[in-house]
């Protein structure tokens, strides 16, 4: 048996739900371990796991975005701006009509800077990451010149809207109640579970809620709908399905335009449930962040999903405590070592030296280090997204089309 067939082998072990539900339930396990030998028990709290779902919402959105222009064919660059006009405009008008006319316009005007992008890459044919790039700038620069004009005279600054009312938020009855029962008990692994649980069940906003049913949604557009079988099969084969009768630039146009709404919805979200404000550079680069989960999540909604949660988690932990980074590195060399282990058994050395190499570096580092200085948790979440792209390259599969030009009735 060939290497590369005894590491698909291996690989094939983590594809089945049930075998991915142990998984996830194991991980568990070893972070439960790693906060009783350290006494971090900030990885599991409720405060982080509810600071996790705030941090991945926006992110979430963008690769949302994202996913919807790179199924349909179309690199979509420009989810940075198109979250800044999402975060002013919902700021704006939430600031002169209340949050969810505030939350309306992000998703009108978020639609209308998706088809100006379409405009440009499908009918004019301009390069798809240079109208991106030129979304972002003139988003920036739009927002900066507006936010002078505008925001002074009522009680705000050239890079801070005056303050939104805020939306309110509810506690699902009973079931919080029940993990927080479990969770102040301290028992091993199920108040973990109950820790976190608790978090993501309290002082949630209906915008949370309705953007997260965004996922399964896009899911049944894309798997079930016969816009969705239009929508992939203009991202993998343009010409075969001009010639099937698909209009081909009208289902782009579309894709593209919905895709620019999901990233302001993003930036909505950043101004009036994660804060009450917009501010200047608010976004933080959230709309590079968003591709990287369409990448992660190999173009698909749940994987979109994971991967928001996993970028949201590692920034959740960048402000809250330091110590928790430490116990992390020691919980991801755990799981690396036995990962050796299980790559080592289905005699694949190629993934299991990559494993045990990162095993003894994370527990060299969990020995060796006091305190991992702030600088290194401030770049945590950018780091976490290369190390995990890195591991993922060779398993994606990428709409066949996504970024290259098409021009009707071209060869």
């Amino acid at each position: 048996m060939s290497t590369e067939t005894k590491t698909a082998k291996a690989k094939s072990f983590f594809k089945s739900p049930a075998r991915i539900t142990l998984l996830i339930a194991g991980l568990f396990l070893i972070i439960s371990l790693v906060e009783s030998i350290t006494g971090s028990v900030d990885i599991s709290s409720p405060g982080t796991s509810g600071a996790t779902l705030r941090f991945a919402i926006p992110l979430l959105m963008a690769g949302l975005g994202g996913l919807w222009a790179e199924r349909a064919g179309v690199i979509n660059i420009g989810l940075e701006g198109m979250m800044i006009v999402g975060t002013w405009t919902a700021a704006w008008f939430g600031y002169l009509h209340g949050p969810y006319v505030g939350i309306l316009a992000a998703a009108v005007f978020g639609l209308a800077s998706g088809f100006f992008h379409a405009i440009l890459t499908v009918k004019i044919g301009i390069d798809q990451a240079v109208s991106g790039l030129a979304i972002n700038l003139i988003a920036a620069g739009a927002a900066r010149y507006l936010s002078g004009i505008y925001f002074p005279p009522v009680g705000g600054d050239r890079t801070v809207s005056p303050p939104v009312e805020t939306l309110p938020s509810f506690t699902i009855p009973f079931v919080a109640d029940f993990f927080k029962s479990i969770d102040e008990k301290n028992i091993f692994f199920l108040s973990n579970i109950s820790g976190l649980l608790y978090g993501i069940t309290r002082d949630l906003s209906v915008v949370t809620v309705a953007l997260l049913l965004l996922v399964p949604l896009t899911s049944w557009i894309l798997w079930r709908s016969k816009f969705g079988l239009r929508m992939r099969f203009s991202g993998e084969n343009p010409m075969a399905a001009e010639s099937l009768g698909i209009n081909v630039y009208r289902t782009r146009y579309i894709a593209i335009s919905v895709s620019g709404m999901l990233a302001s919805l993003g930036g909505a979200y950043l101004a009036l449930v994660a804060s009450s404000v917009y501010r200047e550079g608010q976004t933080a680069g959230r709309g590079f962040i968003g591709l990287a989960t369409v990448i992660f999540g190999n173009w698909r909604p749940s994987g979109v999903f994971a991967g928001s949660l996993l970028f949201g988690f590692t920034d959740a932990l960048r402000v809250r405590q330091a110590e928790s980074v430490m116990s992390l590195i020691l919980a991801a060399g755990i799981v690396a070592l036995l990962l050796a282990i299980y790559y080592s058994v289905s005699r694949s050395w190629k993934p299991a030296g990559a494993y045990f190499g990162i095993a003894l570096f994370a527990l060299w580092v969990n020995q060796k280090v006091d305190t991992i200085p702030q600088e290194f948790v401030t770049v945590f979440p950018n780091f976490a997204t290369l190390i995990v792209l890195t591991f993922l390259a060779q398993r994606l599969t990428p709409p066949a089309m996504a970024g290259m030009p098409y021009r009707r009735g071209a060869e």
